[in-house]
C-alpha cells in the first residue's frame, strides 16, 4: 500500500483511484505474489468495472486503459465498456517476443528440461534453455491480445531494433522507454515534484551520505552492487562476493538489505573493519542517483529490466548475475546484444566461487575489453537520451499513441 499524504497527491495531474485486492492489509504480497495475482483476478473485474461506472458519471471520455501483462482480465472488462486497451510491457521487448512465440509457436522450443538445450528464434541471438524466463506468463494474456489494441515498450528501439520490427509484422510492441526518471536523460530534476518512491523521505539522509562519500571516490572507481529488492543472497554468494572484494582492493558500494527472514546470508565478521577505507555497506540507496555519478566503474546486478534500463541510461557497464523470471534473458542481451557487461556463473554444483567474481571484477574494470564496453555503454546512454529528445523514436511513439487515443 502507498502511503501519500494527499498534498503530494492533489499537487499532481494524475488523480489517484484504489480499490481492494480482497486480501487483508498486513498480507505480504511480495512473499505470496501468486495468491496476490490469484486474489486480485478474482476481485479485480468486478472493483474495476465499478470505478469506470462512477468515472462515468462525469463528462470525461474515457480514451484508453492501460493495463499490465500480469492482469490478464483486464481487456476483457476494457472490452465490455467498449474503451480501448493498451498493455505496458514492464520487461524487455525481447522476453515479450520469447513469451509469444512460446504460445503461438510452441514447435519452436525444443524440450526445456535440458537447461543447455538452443533454443533459435528469429531476430533473437541462440538461446539456451535456461537463458529464457523461468516462468512464464499465462497463456492468458496471450489469449486476450485480440483485445488489446496497442502494446507499450519500456524499452527505445534502438535497443531492440531487430526484435521490434520482427513484431512488427504480427502483434506490434511500441517502445516509449527508456521508462527512467527524467533526470538520468539529462532534464533537471524537480525537488519540489510528487513523488511515488515510498523510500524518499525515510532515507534522505543516507543518500546524502552515500554521495558524499561517492564525491570522494576518483572516476570510475566504484564497484556498485545491488540485487534489488527481491533477490536474496546466500551464505556461499556473500562470502565470496565479499572475498573476491578484499582481494581485488577496489572501492565498492554494496547494497545489502535487512534479511527479516533469516533465510540469506550475513556479512562475516570483520569484513567491514577490513574494508572500511574504501567499502560501503548500505541497506537502501537511490539506484539511479548512484549508476549517475563519476565515480562508479560498474554495475554487478542481478539483471531485473529496471535496472537494466537505468544502467542503461546511465552508461554504465554491468557484470551479469541473473537469478530468475526474465533476468537471465537481461543478462543475454547486455552480455551479447548490448555488449555492455561480463556473464558471473556458478559452477556445477550451484556454488559462487572467489576467482569468478574477482575474474568478473577484472574483466569488467581493467583491460581492452573494459575500456570497449564502456564506450558502448556511453554511447548506449547517448541514444537513450536522444529517444525520448523532440522528435526521438519514443518520442514519436509516445506522440502517434496519445493522438490515437484523443482522435474523435
Amino acid at each position: 500500500m502507498l502511503n501519500l499524504t494527499a498534498t503530494r497527491i492533489t499537487e499532481s495531474t494524475v488523480q489517484f483511484v484504489f480499490f481492494p485486492d480482497g486480501l487483508s492489509d498486513d498480507f505480504d504480497r511480495i512473499k505470496y505474489v501468486g495468491a496476490f495475482i490469484e486474489s486480485l483476478q478474482k476481485v479485480g473485474s468486478k472493483n474495476l468495472s465499478s470505478i469506470i461506472n462512477n468515472l462515468s458519471n462525469n463528462d470525461k471520455k474515457k480514451s484508453c486503459i492501460i493495463t499490465n501483462p500480469f492482469m490478464p482480465w483486464v481487456p476483457d472488462v476494457a472490452a465490455e465498456h467498449k474503451i480501448p486497451c493498451a498493455v505496458l510491457w514492464i520487461q524487455a521487448c525481447a522476453a515479450y517476443y520469447i513469451y509469444y512465440h512460446y504460445f503461438k509457436h510452441p514447435q519452436l522450443f525444443p524440450s526445456l528440461e535440458n537447461p543447455n538445450e538452443a533454443v533459435h528464434l528469429p531476430a533473437m541471438p541462440s538461446l539456451l534453455v535456461n537463458e529464457l524466463p523461468s516462468s512464464l506468463l499465462p497463456s492468458d494474456f496471450v489469449q486476450k491480445l485480440d483485445k488489446v489494441k496497442w502494446i507499450l515498450g519500456s524499452s527505445f528501439y534502438e535497443l531492440e531494433e531487430n526484435v521490434v520490427a520482427s513484431m512488427a509484422t504480427f502483434t506490434p510492441i511500441i517502445p516509449v522507454g527508456p521508462l527512467v526518471s527524467p533526470f538520468m536523460l539529462g532534464k533537471q530534476e524537480n525537488a519540489t515534484a510528487p513523488s511515488l518512491d515510498m523510500w524518499s523521505t525515510a532515507e534522505e539522509c543516507s543518500c546524502i551520505e552515500i554521495h558524499q562519500w561517492l564525491n570522494k571516490k576518483p572516476p570510475s572507481s566504484v564497484i556498485y552492487i545491488s540485487f534489488g529488492s527481491l533477490l536474496v543472497l546466500s551464505q556461499n554468494q556473500i562470502d565470496s562476493i565479499a572475498a573476491a572484494l578484499i582481494n581485488t582492493k577496489r572501492p565498492f558500494l554494496w547494497v545489502i538489505r535487512s534479511q527479516e527472514n533469516k533465510e540469506g546470508g550475513v556479512l562475516r565478521a570483520g569484513f567491514l573493519e577490513e574494508t572500511k577505507d574504501r567499502g560501503l555497506v548500505v541497506k537502501w540507496c537511490s539506484q539511479e542517483k548512484v549508476l549517475m555519478h563519476a565515480a562508479v566503474s560498474c554495475f554487478l546486478t542481478h539483471c531485473g529490466w529496471n535496472s537494466t534500463l537505468e544502467t542503461v541510461a546511465a552508461g554504465v557497464p554491468v557484470i551479469a548475475y541473473p537469478e530468475w523470471t526474465d533476468q537471465p534473458t537481461d543478462a543475454k542481451l547486455l552480455v551479447d546484444v548490448f555488449k555492455i557487461g561480463v556473464r558471473m556463473r556458478n559452477e556445477e554444483d550451484g556454488t559462487l566461487s572467489i576467482q569468478q567474481v574477482q575474474r568478473c571484477i577484472d574483466e569488467a574494470t581493467q583491460g581492452l575489453n573494459a575500456t570497449q564496453m564502456k564506450k558502448r555503454a556511453v554511447a548506449w546512454k547517448e541514444a537513450a537520451k536522444k529517444a525520448l529528445e523532440d522528435g526521438g523514436s519514443s518520442d514519436a511513439n509516445i506522440n502517434r499513441f496519445i493522438n490515437e487515443i484523443t482522435r474523435k
